[in-house]
């Protein structure tokens, strides 16, 4: 089982562990350098310390799915990664160049520089988009620059590949971004909209133009839906002398509608590349906020944000049925595992487009405080998604049909009624404990769950246990 550190000099997997680099919320860097490879290379590790939030493990594996299957100059170049019973790592390139949060001292820089780091940076994301991948977190510290001029985007924890399933949008409620970047859509849930990163470049290019921020740095959901209602202070009025084009063309991309934004990243590009050729609307003379009226209008429609039409190939996986399997890793449940997998195997008989979802509830104290680590040091969420996936290694599934979550929470029942509705999942597999004058009492999670789900629910018993009720 993975230790939290890795020690500088360690041989890992033909890895030899260099210095540690970055600690970053969520994932820790290090110099590594292998046989055969030129130059030092860049190991990235999830953290795994006391008390870190889950979410560094579920984006670890997002990003573990994700980059293998990118490729070209706008990524970093992938070369291998660590399996979770042993240590979780991604191995990739390491660019010689820092990344643009480098340039924030310097800032507000002249329009035509910021003109040229967006059309690059929106180069990188059109090539992202055309592999399927929306971003979800452009900013100054995930851009990089080759030698050549090409920008880089790193970071992919936060990522939607709408050919994966997403566990970022189906283990939490709350998204996740970095706020000064994050669009209306993206605020709300909305994680399949390419045109998402075009607003978080939007947000990037407004800031290095203006030195300010076009919505602050709020650190409350309450401040991030502003953004719904209330639009910038426009560029040109923090800085006059900023031309029109460049103002009509930011302002274009923080638009709250998605629609009205660019239709894509490389017509981004392309006007940011040729100014002489934009068509000026109302935005590139806008001097002042909306007024009040026109911000109350929008702050109390409807539905600020529409619903968007998702990705075609986002829309197949949503037609395949989600069937979730609620599995009790104790030790002396391997009788009433086989039963599990025995009923999920006759469900994918009759569905076999069928994604697998294996579940498994951390049960959380009520009262006491909880560790993230165990007695010996290994981290309880990360160990429990390893037998998550050991368990299912007799299904033979398909790769990127199973996928795995650990919920943390009080109560069990709640925790898989809950992820059954946020998820829309179509069939509910789990396993009913042998009886025992507790569950006689307080009743058992699986009548609980079968009694409220908005599903199927198919409860499996081992005919032992049959055999004493």
């Amino acid at each position: 089982m993975a230790r939290p550190r890795l020690a500088e000099g360690a041989e890992l997997d033909g890895f030899t562990i260099g210095r540690m680099i970055h600690a970053g919320g969520m994932a820790m860097l290090y110099e590594v350098t292998r046989a055969g490879e030129s130059g030092t290379l860049l190991m990235k590790t999830p953290r795994l310390l006391e008390g870190e939030d889950p979410a560094a493990i579920v984006s670890f594996e997002m990003e573990q799915m994700i980059m293998p299957r990118l490729s070209g100059p706008h990524v970093p170049r992938f070369l291998a990664a660590g399996d979770f019973a042993t240590m979780p790592y991604i191995v990739m390139e390491r660019l010689p160049a820092p990344s643009l949060y480098a340039q924030l001292e310097k800032l507000p820089l002249p329009a035509e520089q910021v003109a040229g780091y967006g059309a690059a940076i929106a180069d990188a994301l059109d090539a992202l988009h055309r592999q399927h991948v929306v971003h979800l977190d452009v900013k100054p510290s995930n851009v990089m620059f080759r030698p050549s001029g090409e920008a880089v985007l790193i970071d992919f924890g936060l990522a939607h590949h709408d050919q994966l399933p997403d566990l970022m949008q189906e283990e939490f409620r709350l998204p996740y971004g970095t706020a000064p970047y994050m669009a209306p859509e993206q605020v709300m849930g909305m994680r399949s909209e390419p045109r998402s990163d075009l607003f978080a470049l939007g947000s990037l290019m407004y800031f290095f133009a203006t030195g300010e921020r076009p919505f602050g740095d709020p650190q409350r959901l309450k401040g991030l839906k502003r953004r719904l209602w209330r639009d910038p202070v426009p560029p040109r009025r923090r800085r006059p002398e900023l031309p029109a084009w460049f103002q009509e063309i930011v302002l274009r991309c923080l638009e709250v509608d998605p629609a009205l934004r660019h239709p894509t990243a490389a017509q981004l590009a392309f006007e940011l590349r040729h100014p002489d050729q934009i068509v000026l609307t109302a935005r590139a003379e806008k001097a002042h906020q909306d007024g009040f009226m026109t911000v109350m209008r929008r702050r109390f429609a409807r539905e600020p944000v529409a619903p968007l039409r998702r990705p075609a190939a986002a829309q197949a996986i949503a037609a395949a049925p989600i069937v979730a399997v609620a599995i009790d890793l104790a030790e002396g449940s391997a009788e009433l595992a086989n039963a599990l997998r025995s009923t999920v195997l006759r469900v994918l008989d009759t569905s076999p487009d069928a994604r697998v979802a294996c579940l498994n509830v951390l049960k959380l104290n009520r009262i006491a405080l909880d560790t993230t680590l165990d007695a010996q040091g290994h981290n309880k969420h990360l160990q429990r998604l390893v037998e998550l996936r050991h368990w299912a290694e007799p299904l033979r599934l398909a790769e990127g049909q199973a996928s795995f979550h650990v919920l943390e929470a009080v109560d069990p029942a709640g925790a898989i009624l809950e992820y059954a509705r946020a998820n829309r999942v179509d069939h509910v597999v789990m396993g009913a404990r042998a009886n025992s004058t507790a569950r006689r009492l307080l009743g058992s999670v699986s009548g609980e769950v079968a009694a409220q789900a908005p599903c199927t629910v198919t409860v499996v018993r081992n005919r032992s246990y049959a055999a004493e009720a």
